[in-house]
C-alpha cells in the first residue's frame, strides 16, 4: 500500500519553519528532526504528540550536525561515526516518543545524509548499522539499484522502505537532481501532481535531462513548508486514497 511521508519538527527555539499542525493530518508517516539539523527537545516533543493525536506514524529524521546549513551540507566523517550521530538522534526521539506513549518506527537520514547514504557505500553501511542496531527499516531513495539495496540491506538484516519525491527533479540515472541545478525543485502544482500520478501509476516519470525512467515506490514525501505545498499535499492525499479504494487496499 503506497503511503505519504513528510519532514516535519523542523523549527527551533523561536524560529519556526513548516505548517506540521496541518500537514501531519494528511500523512500516514512523519519524519521528526532529531535536533541536529533542526529542532530541539521541546518541538520534537510538540511533534510527536500531534503524530500520536493524528494516528500519523512515526520516523526519525537524522542528520548531519549542520543547524546552520539545515543538514544540506556534506560533511566528512568516518563511518563509525556516522552510525554514532545517528544513533544519538533517533535515541532520543525516541525516548521523547516512548515518554508520551508512542514509538520510533523507521529511520530516513535527512539532506545531505540522504544523499551521501545514495552515493557512498560506506554511508550507508554506517546507516545500516544503526538501523541493524536499533532494529528499525531504513527509508531510502528508490533508484534503477532497487534490488541492489535490497540484498545489502538483507545481509544486516535491516528491512528498506523506498521513498519517492513528489516534488523534486530526477535524472536518468533515477537519482536525485542535485539543488544546484536549475529546477532540481518543482514548485508548479501541476508538475507535482503530474509526477506524483505517475508514481502512483507505477509509470515512468519525466526526468530533467528529457529521459523517463521506472521506479518502484513504497512511500511518496511531500513537504509541507507554505499554502501552496499544503494544498499539493492535500491534492495527493485525495489521489492516494482514491487509488487505494480503487485497489481493495492494495498497491
Amino acid at each position: 500500500m503506497l503511503t505519504l511521508n513528510g519532514d516535519v519538527g523542523e523549527s527551533f527555539g523561536h524560529w519556526n519553519m513548516g505548517s506540521d499542525a496541518t500537514l501531519i493530518p494528511l500523512l500516514d508517516m512523519a519524519n521528526i528532526a532529531c535536533g541536529f539539523h533542526a529542532s530541539d527537545p521541546e518541538h520534537m516533543s510538540k511533534t510527536v504528540a500531534l503524530c500520536l493525536k493524528h494516528k500519523v506514524t512515526i520516523g526519525a529524521h537524522p542528520g548531519y550536525p549542520d543547524l546552520q546549513g539545515f543538514g544540506r551540507r556534506s560533511m566528512a566523517m568516518e563511518s563509525n561515526t556516522v552510525t554514532q550521530l545517528v544513533l544519538y538522534q533517533v535515541g532520543a526521539l525516541k525516548a521523547i516518543a516512548e515518554h508520551q506513549g508512542g514509538k520510533v518506527t523507521y529511520i530516513k537520514p535527512h539532506g545531505a545524509l540522504y544523499n551521501d547514504m545514495m552515493s557512498s557505500p560506506e554511508i550507508f553501511n554506517a546507516l545500516l548499522s544503526a538501523a541493524q542496531s536499533l532494529s528499525l527499516p531504513l527509508m531510502v531513495l528508490a533508484t534503477r539499484e532497487h534490488q541492489h539495496y535490497q540484498a545489502l540491506a538483507a545481509d544486516k538484516g535491516v528491512s528498506v522502505i523506498f521513498e519517492g519525491f513528489a516534488d523534486r527533479s530526477y535524472l536518468k540515472s533515477g537519482l536525485l537532481a542535485p539543488r544546484s541545478m536549475d529546477n532540481a525543485v518543482l514548485h508548479q502544482q501541476d508538475q507535482i501532481l503530474t509526477q506524483a500520478d505517475a508514481f502512483i501509476a507505477r509509470a515512468p516519470i519525466k526526468t530533467l535531462d528529457g529521459k523517463s525512467v521506472t521506479l518502484t515506490i513504497d512511500t511518496l514525501c511531500v513537504h509541507g513548508d507554505n499554502q501552496a505545498s499544503i494544498d499539493v499535499a492535500k491534492a495527493l492525499r485525495i489521489r492516494i486514497d482514491s487509488a487505494i479504494a480503487v485497489g481493495g487496499g492494495k498497491q
